[in-house]
Parts: C-alpha cells; sequence; structure tokens
C-alpha cells in the first residue's frame, strides 16, 4: 500500500522514524479549526493542507508508525456529555506503552512509552480532562484500532475524507474507567487547574 503513497509525501513520512519526530512534527503543525464544518483528513491532506485536529493527527502518526515499522495502532478516549473525545496514536516500546497526541490544549499531549497498560495510559490523561466548570469528563478508553483494516479502503493513500475510521471508533468496545461510586465522589478541580486547562497554543 506504499507504494501508492506520491513520492514527497512518502519522503516526509518516512523521515518521520520514531515517535519523538512524529510528535515533534505534529507540534508544529497548526490546529485544524474547521472552519467549513466537520472534516476527517486524510494524512496526505493534512500533509496538503498542513492544518490537523487530534484524529486527524492521529492517523497521519499511525501512518508514518507503520511506515517505521510498527503497527498503526488508535485509541480512543471517550468523554461524558460534557466533554469531546479525543484519539491518540499509540505505540510500543522495551514492552511499555505510549501515546502520540496533536490538541491544542496544555496537558492531553505526548505520553512516554512508560505504561504497562493501556488503561493505565487511559488513566494519565483523567485528572487534566476538565471542562471550564472543573468536571473531570473522562470515562473510558477503547481497544485498540488496528488501521490495517482500512486498507483496502485506501487511507493510506487517498485525498478524500476518512470519516469511516471515527465512525468505527465509536462502535468498537471501550472500556470504563470509573464505577458510579467513584464519579460521584469527584472533587472537582480548583480554580488554578480550571485556568490552567484553558490554555491553548493556537488561537481561531
Amino acid at each position: 500500500m506504499a507504494d501508492k503513497i506520491p513520492d514527497r509525501e512518502l519522503k516526509i513520512l518516512k523521515k518521520l522514524n520514531t515517535p519523538v519526530k512524529i510528535q515533534d512534527f505534529l507540534d508544529k503543525m497548526p490546529i485544524n479549526f474547521e472552519p467549513n464544518g466537520d472534516t476527517c483528513m486524510s494524512p496526505l491532506s493534512v500533509l496538503e493542507k498542513n492544518a490537523c485536529h487530534c484524529i486527524e493527527g492521529a492517523v497521519l502518526a499511525a501512518l508514518a508508525l507503520r511506515l517505521a515499522g510498527q503497527p498503526p495502532l488508535l485509541l480512543d478516549l471517550t468523554a461524558n456529555k460534557n466533554d469531546f473525545d479525543h484519539v491518540v496514536a499509540v505505540f510500543k516500546k522495551y514492552g511499555r506503552w505510549g501515546a502520540i497526541s496533536k490538541t491544542n490544549h496544555a496537558a492531553l499531549r505526548y505520553r512516554e512509552p512508560i505504561y504497562k497498560s493501556l488503561r493505565e495510559l487511559a488513566m494519565s490523561y483523567f485528572h487534566e480532562y476538565l471542562d471550564d466548570f472543573g468536571r473531570k469528563n473522562l470515562r473510558s478508553y477503547s481497544l485498540p484500532v488496528n488501521l490495517k483494516r482500512f486498507d483496502k479502503l485506501g487511507w493510506m493513500s487517498t485525498k478524500d475524507d476518512i470519516f469511516y475510521i471515527p465512525g468505527y471508533l465509536a462502535e468498537v468496545k471501550h472500556f470504563h474507567l470509573l464505577n458510579k461510586n467513584q464519579i460521584r465522589g469527584l472533587r472537582p478541580a480548583d480554580p488554578f487547574e480550571i485556568k490552567i486547562g484553558k490554555m491553548t497554543e493556537w488561537k481561531r
């Protein structure tokens, strides 16, 4: 499938041969604020437009990981009705999980490969996954989804939107992070935490 990626884009992607290089590349890319409506751009469109939001960045990261010899895995982090879901590309190094993340926020970012399980990795986002009212909204994480399952749809070589990927992520099995008693007992974030949570990297 890689032979269907244009030479220019393939050269860029092959240079991103470690998780750190992939994350550094995504950090320099502006956020896609979707000014004309919802998008789920393919990696080739992301490279062309030089902008992406979380799942667009995660899919590009997964493609770069695949070209570097790792499986192209996504992890879906789901919130309650008060917040938005988040998607990261996950990878393993020395038997531990890490994550590559495209975000406009201060905390929902790269995770070093130090986590024994995907649950541990998901929980590392919990305390900073809050809204302007101090509510801690992260609730579940998915099974890792290998994007090889979409090869026949051409996700690596198309410039069309790839909404079928988030559609699948919404349907795959998820695991709860908290039980009802834990949710009821959550302490709201304090004003200083809320202030930090409002920090953004890219302005509209």
